[in-house]
């Protein structure tokens, strides 16, 4: 029981299994991807990808829950007091028309965002739908509305995913920016084979294990390393999830994804920073999954390992938009201001749409999310 609900809280990918599940999936086949086979034909080769399945560099475990904790938990997600927030999230519309610039970042919600690198954009993670999840009634839902259509987003050159979970990967959002946009898809090893399943061109496809990089430009976009796990149904781990580096001529800027914390921070660092902008995960954690999501203090942590001593802008991803775990709402960005100011690493909260650009010193945080 525990396992199916890390499966749907931890992930929000693979849902427990029952019969209420399965209706809630009809007519949504298309959702869940590739199947395995296709996604080996990829993976196979892959140093990571042994057994049928990708491995952590370091082992992701689960604390074990005594019964009364399991019971306490699945209470606390979904019977809970802590629904969200107290009132209306205040959300910002974006500037399209403003010219890309040397280091900013536009954030939409949960892990979604706008990087911009010397005059480039980068779309991470774009998840535009209502709810994170294979059914359009099932599953977490937005707690505030997505700041601008896709239609309204500024010409994008490229647009990273850091793994299939459905809070980082959806459907109907890939197959909209397929129409919308003419930018490349940088993905992990095997999600390939589900943007292929969505009729996405092969030709706008660069499929990547860690440390692969492919070119844009004047940008190199690494394929690094994460701690996390994928998977979109029943099975776990065919497809690589991943973080990424986007090196510039002039700045560099690193997207966590989704991810645990990971000694390969700091190796990431020396090899491909220091970095000038971080997003970091700061949401969603759980004493049930201490390896896959990292917590706020973590977060800092990190920011640090990737960057020069925390000198460059740290932005927290992963938070706000869904309720993923039983924390209070706002309590991620608490903890973390708290870390950055202990470790006087400078952190920007945007609100949803928002955009944040270059790298102050000092960010000045209005606490919109103290509501």
């Amino acid at each position: 029981m525990l396992r199916s609900a890390i499966r749907l809280v931890g992930g929000t990918a693979a849902l427990a299994t029952g019969g209420w599940v399965l209706r809630a999936l009809q007519g949504a086949p298309s959702a869940l991807g590739a199947g395995a086979d296709a996604i080996a034909k990829v993976a196979d080769g892959s140093p990571n990808y042994h057994d049928g399945v990708f491995h952590n560099l370091e082992p992701a475990s689960m604390i074990s829950l005594t019964r009364q904790d399991q019971w306490r938990l699945l209470h606390d997600m979904f019977d809970g007091a802590n629904k969200g927030p107290d009132g209306p999230i205040p959300v910002m519309v974006p500037d399209a028309g403003i010219a890309a610039a040397e280091l900013a970042v536009t954030w939409y919600g949960h892990s979604s965002a706008v990087i911009e690198v010397d005059g480039y954009r980068i779309l991470a993670d774009p998840v535009w739908s209502q709810r994170c999840s294979p059914s359009r009634s099932v599953g977490p839902q937005r707690l505030h509305p997505v700041p601008a259509p896709l239609a309204a987003l500024p010409a994008i050159d490229a647009v990273i995913i850091s793994h299939d979970h459905y809070d980082h990967l959806d459907i109907d959002t890939i197959k909209s920016l397929v129409h919308s946009q003419n930018s490349k898809f940088y993905v992990p090893l095997g999600i390939g084979a589900h943007l292929r399943e969505w009729r996405v061109p092969e030709d706008r496809i660069v499929e990547l294990d860690w440390n692969q990089a492919g070119q844009l430009g004047e940008l190199r976009i690494v394929c690094t390393p994460a701690r996390h796990f994928s998977g979109r149904f029943l099975t776990r781990n065919t497809t690589l999830w991943s973080s990424w580096a986007i090196i510039g001529p002039r700045h560099r800027a690193f997207f966590g994804g989704d991810t645990g914390y990971t000694t390969s921070f700091a190796d990431i660092g020396d090899d491909h920073g220091p970095f000038d902008l971080t997003l970091m995960p700061v949401g969603a954690y759980h004493p049930g999954w201490p390896d896959i999501h990292m917590n706020p203090e973590e977060a800092v942590r990190a920011h640090r390992d990737v960057t020069d001593a925390g000198k460059g802008l740290f932005v927290p991803i992963h938070w706000a938009t869904f309720r993923l775990a039983p924390h209070p709402w706002a309590e991620p960005i608490e903890r973390m201001l708290a870390a950055a100011t202990a470790s006087a690493v400078p952190a920007a909260v945007p609100r949803p749409g928002q955009r944040v650009e270059s790298a102050p010193t000092d960010p000045q945080n209005d606490p919109w999310w103290r509501l």
